[in-house]
């Protein structure tokens, strides 16, 4: 029923305020004449960085976090640099409007943004909030029925959560910068979630494994020859021991079961080749299995991951464009209920595919899992009062869209079908071995006799420990005491498996079931710890680096509470209760910064912190002998036996070896940590001396591979007095504060080079690079040196690539003259093909094309280049995904570099929130 407000709306010109640009496109097609859409395209203002305030408030208390520590944490807000135009855009749309609707999204994030817009636009037309869950013609016409008031308590719940979190990270990271590495970053999510990545390496990493064996046969009737597979059971009347009977360290936990090695089990299947089965028990019974609840983002994640191969990242963005396109409702959302609508489409649409009978008489409720689901959305479904089939909408969706439209339309209309029905059957049957040992097999098969929802969807599973490779089977009809003729009988040994690494499915589950996070969190979450380069991905799985270790261990030491799971779902329950109204924001933040009672706040932990052991924190003992450190340059390995010289007395340093970058931590076992350090290439190998400078000249193994360099001996005292002195620009001498010491010649050595192999004279020609060749007619001068990409001619600014290595010391200038006579192609890397193609671009209509980079694969049209996004695999990448990062990129403009800009004036405060009503 239409709101008073909506009743009175005036017929001038009505701007309309979304967040994306697609989105108000789509709208604007629905609303029609009269309104005029425009997109904020995301959050307007945002905290700065401390650096950036003005140099008045650096000292105050709103200097260390941009947050007023004082005025109950109130946040100082600026318009983003990149958003001035659009801000100043929509004051010029607004000038002219007779109406503002703010209709960003209907979640915490969405309601900060409509607040943002009206703190900073400052409308003195009529303002009248609008939500709606998908972009279709019915959805608009009922959310302009049912204006609402700005929900102050999201915004106090979302400006919250950006404050702790600056908080959070403000305090923490600093503390990594100096104990573990650089540039690292601590968040009260990202952390937590770290964690639990770590935590999974560190029980695979202390696994042991154990040994089973069983009996596996092939028995087939005596009158109808039907045959089929059974596995041995028990053996004397005690259960045979499988995988789930022993404990992560290899010891038999279960109780009162067989546990048969190699030698016993080869010698019951040879006593058992000859034996009489015969059928000992048959049971039957009902097997029914109901549809699973329609999609959560939590769920479609999991499932898009499984069945489609799809990151979290990729999902969100290709279901982001599928709800900004009017396919689906709104795709951040923790509740799996569907509206009457929905029910009603999905149960007809059934009914027309499958047939009435695959259609329950009531419809099907599902519960929330979560005790408080927030925000006011459905279940992700498709769009619309009538759903599109994927037929319907293939010609329109290609490539991912189109997948996932699939799977959620499948989900939608299987949550709504009947039960799948059938019986599971379980044969036992059994005989003696010529030894006297009495040998039960077991086999089980389920039938299914009607499909119910299965004819439309079948949900996907994780990979667990022990599963059962048994499927769906169809048994022989056999009873009681049938005899049976084994076929063959074999021994198969088994090793129990490790706790499986997570992947995006599985962790974005976990995340869920401990409730850390939040459903719009969950991608951006994953792609933050990939992106921190604490978590790689190998395959599917995630694995977590030795950095990701270090900096779980200092958090887990010192601020304990702070990835602690429970601690941290407490958390997001209080961002909860703020978003319902029944805590305020200030007072939350108070408790969490400053602490109340005997509980410790934040300030005071980070204040308190006393002497961290940054060696201890960033080392790991891997044997008695061998300690894996976590250094400058990555992770290595250290021997702690200490070697003396026998001449000197003094203590010689201890041998390391690096550790490969690709090797995961548990696979890093003792036996491999002392292969790395009996196979280790030395650090450095003497090559001799240089003639000139007579200065030693060496070989080693650093972080970017081999090479040679000269070691210049430390400055005597009269070379230091003789140092020229520093000049300061007004031209007053002063003294150098240290020692000016002069920068060692190096060079890289060949790829067809080593450490050990390398000679005094090739080192010496390496270090003596770049070459010059001569000049050209014009004198440009040409050299030829090696780089990252191979070696190279050099003119000027122009570079053209060579063949190999070898020919830098060969290559004369008339060669050189005669290749730059030729047209410049793009290098040696132009004839490399490209790593995927996805046609032309609708923009510029040129060829988009996937190559490999000097930083990594990249997007390109021959115009606008985008790196492809960290934790992305190329093979995950669409058309879609193609031209929206192109766009994305276009929009953004070139990365303007300048000098840093002066202070700027004090930028106004924001001002209080307030309450909105819907205005008549």
């Amino acid at each position: 029923m239409p709101s008073k407000a909506a009743s009175k709306l005036k017929t001038g010109k009505k701007l309309v305020i979304v967040e994306s640009p697609a989105k108000s496109k789509t709208i604007a097609k629905y609303l029609g004449e009269g309104f005029v859409v425009e997109a904020s395209i995301g959050h307007i203002r945002d905290l700065p960085q401390p650096s950036e305030l003005p140099a008045e408030l650096k000292k105050s208390s709103i200097g260390k976090f941009a947050v007023d520590l004082e005025n109950n944490f109130k946040p100082y807000y600026v318009i983003s640099p990149d958003k001035k135009k659009k801000v100043a855009e929509l004051k010029a749309q607004l000038k002219d409007a007779d109406e503002l609707y703010l209709a960003t999204d209907g979640d915490r994030e969405g309601e900060a943004i409509a607040w943002h817009l009206l703190e900073v636009l400052k409308p003195k037309v009529p303002v009248y909030r609008m939500t709606f869950a998908e972009i279709t013609k019915e959805s608009l016409q009922r959310a302009l029925g049912n204006l609402r008031e700005l929900d102050t308590d999201l915004v106090d719940a979302q400006e919250t959560r950006r404050v702790v979190d600056r908080l959070f990270g403000y305090e923490l990271s600093p503390v990594l910068w100096r104990k573990v590495a650089p540039k690292l970053s601590a968040g009260r999510v990202q952390s937590v979630v770290t964690r639990m990545v770590v935590e999974r390496e560190r029980e695979r990493m202390a696994f042991r494994s154990a040994g089973y064996w069983d009996l596996f046969g092939t028995f087939s009737t005596t009158d109808t020859g039907e045959s089929f597979n059974a596995k041995l059971a028990a053996l004397d009347g005690r259960r045979v021991a499988s995988g789930r009977d022993f404990n992560d360290q290899g010891e038999l936990t279960g109780k009162n079961v067989a546990h048969l090695d190699e030698v016993a089990a080869k010698a019951l299947a040879q006593g058992l080749q000859n034996a009489s089965f015969a059928v000992r028990s048959v049971e039957h019974k009902p097997y029914t299995r109901r549809p699973a609840a329609p999609f959560t983002t939590s769920t479609l994640q999991q499932e898009a991951g499984r069945k489609l191969r799809f990151s979290s990242k990729s999902t969100m963005s290709t279901a982001q464009r599928l709800y900004e396109n009017g396919y689906i409702t709104y795709m951040r959302t923790d509740s799996s209920s569907l509206s009457d609508e929905a029910v009603n489409a999905a149960r007809r649409q059934a009914s027309e595919l499958y047939g009435p009978e695959f259609v329950p008489a009531t419809k099907r409720v599902y519960a929330n899992k979560s005790s408080n689901a927030q925000e006011a959305h459905e279940a992700i479904r498709p769009a619309g009062d009538s759903f599109r089939t994927p037929a319907q909408v293939a010609s329109a969706l290609r490539g991912d869209e189109f997948k996932l439209y699939e799977l959620i339309w499948k989900r939608t209309v299987a949550s709504q079908m009947a039960d799948a029905k059938g019986s599971t059957a379980t044969i036992k049957l059994g005989a003696c071995a010529t030894d006297g040992q009495d040998a039960e097999f077991s086999v089980s098969g389920t039938v299914i006799t009607f499909r119910g929802f299965l004819a439309a969807y079948e949900e996907g599973r994780d990979e667990s420990r022990n599963d059962s490779d048994e499927s769906d089977r169809r048994l022989p009809n056999v009873k009681e005491k049938d005899a049976l003729k084994a076929a063959d009988v074999t021994a198969n040994g088994h090793e129990t498996s490790p706790p499986p690494r997570f992947t995006e499915a599985s962790l974005t589950k976990e995340m869920e079931e401990r409730g850390i996070g939040r459903p719009s969190t969950y991608a951006s979450t994953l792609s933050t710890i990939m992106d921190r380069g604490y978590v790689r991905k190998q395959g599917s799985a995630l694995v977590p680096s030795w950095i990701a270790f270090s900096v779980v261990r200092l958090l887990e030491l010192h601020f304990t509470d702070y990835v602690d799971y429970e601690f941290t779902a407490d958390m997001e329950k209080g961002l909860d209760r703020i978003a319902n109204g029944q805590e305020q924001g200030s007072d939350w933040l108070k408790h969490f910064y400053f602490g109340a009672g005997e509980e410790t706040g934040l300030q005071s932990i980070v204040n308190n912190l006393g002497d961290i052991d940054a060696r201890e924190i960033n080392s790991m003992p891997i044997t008695d002998t061998l300690v894996l450190r976590v250094g400058k340059f990555g992770p290595y390995l250290e021997s702690t036996v200490q070697t003396v010289d026998a001449k000197t007395g003094e203590i010689i340093e201890a041998a390391r070896a690096n550790v490969p970058e690709d090797l995961a931590p548990d696979e890093l076992t003792p036996a491999k940590a002392q292969e790395l350090m009996e196979t280790a290439a030395p650090e450095e190998r003497v090559l001799g001396v240089e003639p000139v400078s007579g200065h030693t000249v060496v070989s080693k193994n650093g972080r970017y591979g081999a090479y040679v360099t000269e070691v210049i001996p430390e400055m005597t005292a009269e070379q230091i007095a003789n140092q020229p002195v520093e000049y300061y620009k007004n031209g007053k001498p002063k003294p150098p504060k240290k020692p000016v010491k002069a920068k060692p010649r190096t060079g890289s050595l060949f790829k067809t080079m080593t450490v050990d192999t390398v000679t005094l004279d090739e080192a010496l020609a390496i270090m003596s690079l770049p070459r010059v060749l001569g000049a050209d007619a014009e004198g440009n001068e040409i050299t030829v040196q090696n780089g990252r990409f191979g070696p190279y001619l050099k003119k000027g600014s122009d570079s053209r690539s060579i063949g190999t290595e070898e020919e830098i010391f060969t290559i004369t200038l008339e060669q050189a003259l005669e290749i730059y006579s030729q047209p410049k192609q793009r290098g040696a890397r132009a004839a490399v093909p490209p790593l995927a193609e996805f046609g032309d671009d609708p923009v510029s209509e040129r060829k988009i094309v996937v190559k490999e980079g000097r930083f990594g694969p990249y997007i390109t049209d021959g115009v606008t280049n985008i790196t492809v996004p960290r934790g992305t695999e190329v093979e995950e990448l669409t058309r879609e995904i193609a031209i929206e990062l192109l766009a994305d990129k276009r929009e953004r403009g070139p990365v303007k570099r300048t000098a840093k800009a002066p202070a700027k004036k004090p930028a106004a405060k924001a001002p209080a929130k307030k309450k909105v009503a819907a205005k008549k």
